[in-house]
């Protein structure tokens, strides 16, 4: 094609003078006049003669309308340049030197990058000044080529991004300007370059400033013309592209982004209308979910989020997980699917989707939804290009999934106190509905409340029995010894040194020691070690320094002394350690036994250690995420706690001959048939009973330690014994069986006691049962 010319660019920016020449070209033909190809040189020729008998050909050619005879000679020429076979499907066009109108072009040339008057079209991606830097950069490295002989590197590959208003998108084009029927002319003398200007201007390649000062523009003529030759690079950069913004944080939660990436999958496939969704998959849950906030059409979610959703359509959200093979529906009419899914499909305006699964290693991170509202957009061919983009949209769902469950776990552990792995969804669920709100633009957004209905709560204790009794008395022992370590020291003080102030001391030290072997009272341990430490032990310092006769007996106190803790701490260290050892036998044992308990069924637990143990379950089907919850698991976790009440009476019975101080231990279970509700106090970071009528269960678990059996003040809890406490009589009728059946198997002493408890505090008409455990294994033997 042959279209008239325009004139050269004028340009502060392209500042050379560029002339359309064929003279290049005609060169060429006739050095193949003499070629070896036989049938090539016989073209030449040919051609050598048309153009002498055009005598336009020659020259500068300012105006082609004026050589319309012309027309076929350059057809004919610019065969060396567009081949006849690939005339139709390379896009190639010729241009005066560096210039924006093409003057010869193959048909898709002109419909890629030419516009009516078929001026270039302006690159989306580049501006008209860096196009003009760029071509002005392109002159001066064939300047340097052609007429200093100094060999560049190749120049990367320009992009242009152009319309394609055929579909309303764009495409991306590599181009490249060959210049290989270009000459460079001299205006005048050559400029002399050093080889050290030769190396500045090489390493100063975007300064045009210098470009300009050693190779001065007016010295130079360019003439010919240019050839750009297009490739379609749009599958390569638009993968290139998604692999960056993929890469981006956040970028699947921000609307406008994943605005921007289904713009691009638009472009890759050439679909104006596609529509793009992506589904997170909720390992826990199992099942694809809202990636975070709601974004754009997510048609299998909102299906599978459907209570309604059909068993036939869970069948196909099942298969994609099995067979891991992407679900094609080029026809969404008549795909073989599920009837209530081919509705929610057509619903949205979808004809044809395909459906594929993002793997991450062996695990599966998600779901990519590709929908189209045309028949056929989508089909087999389409796999090719869905496989490129896969795996970028797999890791970045990965990525962004991590990213948002770092934020969840960062609120959680702000909000809330160390979670039990029972019901941590239900916290981090709170934690992402909190996220979304402050994300949606709601800065006063608080959490909501995290409750649990209908759960069914399982208490117990271990005490020891008398242990402030223990404790004081242990305290009372050290405080006597304590003193009279003392006033052995300030009595053979006084043998040495008549000083009113031993005995003042030694009144105070004796009048202790007597009221101590009365007993003690509260207050007596800090203020008895105030006064040792403040007014008895500096004596004692300065008696070891000035008088040695009182040296041993002054070492004898001290040698008594703990040394970290700066008292005489013998009998209660044996009573801590006792406690300890105790607390950690049952501790450790109930710890062990819960993990099993857990595999029953998962509930949550909750131990803290005093002068004892004391423990709370709470089962129910709340706690839990997507599993079924039967009272069958309530009844298994009775039996279960009381077995484990009766192996740690056993075992602190058999611990007791090794403890420092004997100690016993009683055990006691709080049976409360009625499902109740809990929440989560923010304020006191822990779980409590919520309302009214459940509140009453809390008061009894507090004060049923004190419990004592009606009528004749006798404690409930004694060692060796399992007592239950419970107020109605199918409580307790369930709980008989279950003795009834250890008792058969030879744990349990064969008589129950049936009592009645004195009222508490705000409690009344509470029952027990009492059961003796055989604690010698040659007991159950027999």
């Amino acid at each position: 094609m042959l279209k008239e010319l325009v004139s050269p660019i004028e340009s502060t920016i392209f500042p050379f003078r560029t002339t359309l020449s064929l003279e290049p070209l005609i060169a060429y033909w006739k050095s193949r006049e003499n070629d070896s190809n036989a049938g090539l040189a016989q073209l030449a020729r040919s051609i050598g003669e048309q153009v002498a008998q055009e005598p336009w050909a020659h020259g500068p050619i300012t105006d082609l309308n004026a050589a319309e005879c012309g027309c076929d000679l350059i057809e004919t020429l610019m065969m060396a340049v567009f081949p006849p076979a690939s005339f139709s499907t390379d896009i190639s066009g010729a241009i005066p030197p560096f210039q924006r109108r093409s003057f010869y072009y193959t048909p898709l040339f002109g419909e890629v990058l030419l516009n009516a008057n078929d001026i270039i079209k302006q690159p989306l991606n580049i501006d008209s000044r860096h196009m003009e830097v760029y071509m002005a950069r392109m002159a001066y490295h064939l300047i340097l080529s052609k007429i200093y002989d100094v060999e560049l590197p190749k120049n990367d590959t320009l992009v242009f991004t152009v319309p394609d208003y055929s579909i309303g998108l764009y495409r991306h084009y590599g181009v490249d300007f060959n210049s290989t029927f270009l000459n460079v002319k001299m205006v005048g003398e050559r400029p002399e370059l050093t080889e050290e200007q030769i190396d500045l201007l090489l390493h100063n390649m975007h300064r045009q400033d210098l470009w300009r000062e050693l190779l001065p523009p007016e010295r130079f003529e360019l003439e010919g013309f240019n050839i750009l030759h297009l490739v379609d690079v749009t599958d390569q950069e638009i993968l290139s592209e998604l692999k960056y913004d993929l890469l981006e944080r956040d970028v699947l939660q921000a609307s406008d982004r994943l605005e921007q990436i289904q713009e691009k999958l638009r472009v890759l496939f050439k679909r104006p209308f596609l529509q793009l969704g992506i589904a997170a998959y909720d390992e826990n849950k199992q099942a694809f979910v809202d990636f975070g906030r709601k974004i754009n059409h997510s048609f299998l979610t909102k299906q599978l989020n459907n209570q309604q959703a059909s068993t036939g359509f869970r069948q196909i959200y099942s298969q994609l997980l099995q067979d891991r093979q992407p679900l094609i529906l080029e026809n969404v009419e008549t795909a073989d699917i599920p009837e209530d899914l081919r509705e929610q499909i057509r619903s949205i305006g979808i004809k044809s989707a395909i459906l594929a699964l993002l793997p991450y290693g062996d695990d599966t991170v998600g779901l990519l939804e590709l929908g189209s509202p045309n028949v056929g957009d989508l089909d087999e061919f389409s796999l090719e290009k869905v496989n490129q983009f896969v795996p970028l949209f797999a890791v970045a769902v990965k990525r962004n999934a991590e990213d948002m469950q770092n934020r969840v776990q960062a609120i959680v552990k702000e909000k809330f106190t160390a979670l039990h792995p029972t019901m941590e969804w239900r916290f981090n669920d709170a934690a992402l509905n909190l996220l979304e709100k402050i994300e949606a633009g709601n800065k006063n957004a608080e959490m909501e409340d995290i409750v649990f209905q209908e759960v069914y709560p399982l208490h117990g204790s271990s005490d020891i029995r008398g242990s402030s009794t223990a404790r004081n008395e242990a305290v009372q022992g050290d405080l006597i010894e304590h003193l009279s370590l003392a006033n052995k020291v300030l009595k053979k003080a006084s043998e040495f040194q008549q000083l009113p102030i031993l005995d003042e001391l030694k009144f105070y030290v004796e009048k202790n020691l007597k009221r101590l072997q009365q007993g003690i009272i509260s207050g007596d341990e800090v203020s008895i070690f105030d006064s040792l430490k403040s007014e008895v032990e500096p004596l004692f310092e300065y008696f070891a320094q000035n008088t040695i006769e009182l040296r041993p007996v002054i070492a004898d106190y001290w040698n008594n002394i703990d040394p970290v803790l700066g008292i005489l701490y013998k009998r209660r260290k044996a009573f801590e350690r006792s406690v300890t050892l105790l607390n950690d036998t049952v501790s450790d044992y109930l710890d062990e036994e819960e993990q099993k308990a857990q595999q029953m069924f998962p509930h949550y637990f909750q131990r803290f250690k005093t002068d004892g143990v004391e423990y709370n379950i709470y089962v129910g089907a709340s706690l839990v995420e997507n599993k079924p919850f039967d009272l069958v698991f309530l009844k298994n976790l009775r039996l279960w706690q009381l077995l484990v009440m009766v192996e740690i009476t056993r075992r602190t019975a058999s611990l007791k001959e090794h403890l420092p101080v004997p100690l016993d231990t009683t055990q006691l279970i709080l049976i409360h048939s009625q499902p109740l509700a809990i929440r989560f106090r923010q304020d006191e970071r822990q779980f409590d009973v919520d309302g009214a009528y459940n509140i009453r269960y809390e008061i009894i678990k507090k004060r049923i330690d004190k419990a004592t059996v009606l009528g004749t003040g006798e404690r409930l809890t004694q060692p060796g014994c399992i007592a239950l406490v419970y107020a109605q009589q199918r409580e307790a009728d369930e709980y008989l069986e279950y003795l009834d059946y250890l008792q058969d198997r030879g744990m349990l002493e064969p008589e129950i006691e049936e009592l009645e408890l004195e009222e508490l505090q705000g409690v009344k008409g509470l029952l027990a049962l009492r059961v003796r455990v055989r604690v010698k294994l040659e007991e159950q033997n027999n």
